[in-house]
């Protein structure tokens, strides 16, 4: 039977693409600093959630102790954050996680991940829409509302809202033209709108310092009864409402990690700042500084917020869906509404720009490989915005707003969200334990040196040839001890093994802990064992990835305490995910197989990255040309000829696919 169909086939699903770094040409505007950068992230970040998140979580689930569970969130989006903030450093592109993993795992899973995150930024975008106009209506009294069940109401339960909200498409049109004026402009309507809601929670903040107690941290059970017979606040639905314990952390530890795992949604939005790798000037730098103080920033905010609230009153009188206004009236300042309805708009409208901005570039970066329609790749001359994707984004976002409640549906934003977290996490794994010449052959990643490294590597380029294949057997000891101090192909070929492995008992175990929680809180012992065997293999897979050479290559910017932290962002990623109901992941099942067929129907046939086109062939040769041989032409090493024509294998496509890249 001939396998090489077979062989082509799966080759074509893993392809990578090439990035050539060292060249800052882009057909889009570079003129954003790193102050653009960190409005972007605070504002797509610092959204609704601080204006209502905090008195839920307080309420239900921690107490005053939601103070730690922001900690416990923040540590772990920090986690996702780092290894964002690397390959920012490495390919300063536009793309975020779908382009990182496209030059480091394949196409197909490339494909995956930028597929999720258009489905997170679309139901994203028409969710704060949603929420901005009832905002906005709640101000005027709920005419809009009254208005449209009246003249416009849609009897389709569980299906399509119960109106069409015109204003939030109104919205979404208004923002989606901003957006195609330029990114400049967009960038300093975000700037003023977060710089206003930043003020509004620091008055937030010093109100809950200068009227906030003490006291409301160490409440007994006799202050609960006493307080629930004397406040209205509380309905008759809440009367048998348990208040935990008291104290501190009235509902234990369990409540701080179950209020954990609803606040680390509050800093997803980040990662729209690794969108704009192509409209950055040094991206190099102000990307991994933009992500980080944005994270920064927001955990300030959320932590002094939630503080201010449960000192200014007890965390059981806090109003789930509005805790601020009633917080304020609690202390006798009611005055302080206005100034947080003024601050909620205007993290709604920076919350919504941060959905609307990267949306676009994700789909311009997808449409430029070729992997969706080409039409959407077009970039206005004037502007120099991807302005077809934009309005294609501004659209779509704007038909979901106006027929769908989404409140099913938000779910799905989680799961593309974390997706790519847990990719973008492997592929820092992978590929700081790739040798040099395999990641400059493939990548061209970008390196912070001086054009004159590049000489000085030519010049040793046939001491590193020496150890690119790694030709020992594989062994116990080679595994945990290797001699070789720079990675080689079969350190690189082993830590990919281990990282597929790592990642397959990571899913098993989170699926073990959610769905045998019971055996596991009544001590069973096979439960135990089980549950330690999984964890031992996982610290086994990560020791032999930690003991494996590591590659040297300068970057502005490096995730530290490799290989642990990735693998810990991954854990904290996949069990989040695991912990979506059952119908959150049937329509996930529903929005990838339209993706599946839009790949293989379009996608797989006008990539612009086939391994088996002439172009690349030349292209790679050409890599190895330029960083193998010196000024004074020197030979290219016999080990890179063997690697282009291991390249050179397969015959050109002969398909002439067009290249606008």
């Amino acid at each position: 039977m001939d396998c090489k169909p077979l062989i082509y086939f799966g080759r074509q699903l893993f392809r990578r693409k090439y990035v050539d770094c060292s060249s800052e040409e882009t057909r889009l505007a570079r003129c954003l600093n790193t102050l653009d950068l960190v409005a972007l992230g605070v504002g797509s970040t610092l959204g609704a959630g601080v204006y209502v998140l905090a008195g839920a979580v307080a309420r239900e689930n921690s107490g005053p102790a939601i103070v730690i569970s922001f900690l416990i969130a923040a540590l772990a989006s920090v986690l996702a954050g780092l290894c964002y903030a690397e390959f920012g450093a490495r390919v300063p592109r536009t793309g975020s996680a779908y382009l990182y993993s496209y030059v480091t795992v394949g196409e197909l899973c490339a494909f995956i991940t930028g597929w999720n995150l258009i489905l997170a930024y679309v139901i994203g975008t028409s969710s704060v829409a949603r929420a901005w106009s009832a905002t906005f209506d709640e101000l005027i009294g709920k005419r809009i509302e009254i208005f449209c069940h009246q003249h416009m109401a849609m009897n389709a339960p569980n299906i399509l809202a119960e109106y069409p909200d015109i204003f939030a498409v109104f919205i979404i049109l208004l923002l989606t033209g901003l957006l195609s004026f330029g990114v400049k402009e967009s960038a300093m309507v975000t700037k003023v709108f977060t710089c206003i809601n930043v003020l509004v929670l620091c008055f937030v903040m010093l109100s809950g310092f200068v009227k906030g107690s003490l006291k409301n941290w160490q409440l007994s059970e006799n202050t609960f009864i006493n307080g629930t017979n004397s406040t209205e606040n509380l309905t008759e639905r809440d009367s048998t409402w348990h208040y935990g314990a008291g104290g501190f952390m009235p509902y234990g530890f369990s409540g701080v990690l179950s209020g954990a795992a609803t606040c680390f949604y509050a800093f997803v939005g980040f990662d729209c700042i690794a969108t704009t790798g192509e409209e950055v000037k040094n991206p190099q730098r102000a990307i991994p500084f933009g992500i980080v103080a944005s994270l920064l920033i927001c955990f300030v905010a959320y932590f002094g917020v939630s503080a201010a609230l449960t000192l200014m009153m007890p965390y059981y009188l806090l109003d789930k869906n509005s805790p601020l206004p009633v917080a304020f009236k609690y202390i006798g300042w009611d005055g302080a509404k206005y100034a947080v309805a003024v601050g909620s708009l205007c993290a709604l409208s920076t919350s919504l720009l941060g959905s609307i901005f990267p949306m676009p570039r994700v789909i311009f970066a997808m449409a430029e490989d070729g992997l969706l329609f080409r039409g959407l790749a077009r970039i206005n001359k004037r502007t120099k915005t991807p302005l077809i994707a934009t309005v294609v984004s501004g659209v779509v976002a704007a038909i979901m707003a106006l027929l769908f409640d989404l409140k099913d549906l938000v779910d799905l934003m989680s799961i593309g969200t974390l997706l790519a977290y847990s990719l973008v996490a492997a592929c820092v794994l992978v590929l700081r334990y790739q040798p040099d010449q395999f990641s400059n052959a493939t990548y061209q990643m970008a390196n912070t040196s001086d054009d004159t490294d590049m000489t000085e590597s030519a010049s040793t380029s046939e001491s590193q040839a020496e150890v690119l294949q790694g030709n020992d057997r594989l062994s116990l000891n080679v595994v945990l001890f290797p001699e070789n101090t720079h990675p080689t192909q079969q350190s690189g070929s082993l830590v990919n093994t281990c990282v597929g492995f790592n990642g397959l008992f990571i899913l098993i175990l989170c699926l073990f802990t959610v769905y045998a929680k019971d055996p596991l809180l009544e001590g069973k012992p096979w439960s135990i064992c089980l549950l330690l065997v999984i964890m031992l293999l996982c610290t086994f897979f990560t020791v032999i990835i930690a003991r494996q050479p590591e590659n040297k290559t300068k970057l502005s910017f490096k995730v530290p305490l490799l290989p642990y932290l990735p693998v810990v962002s991954i854990l904290v990623n996949v069990y989040l995910m695991m912990q979506l109901d059952r119908g959150t992941w049937i329509r996930f099942s529903v929005w990838m197989v339209i993706g599946c067929v839009i790949y293989f129907a379009y996608g797989i046939r006008n990539s612009s990255e086939s391994s088996s086109s002439r172009l690349s062939t030349d292209r790679t040769a050409r890599v190895f040309k330029d960083t193998g041989s010196v000024s004074n032409g020197e030979a290219v090493a016999p080990e890179k000829e063997a690697f282009i024509h291991d390249i050179d294998e397969y015959p050109a496509d002969s398909r002439n696919t067009e290249d606008d890249v």
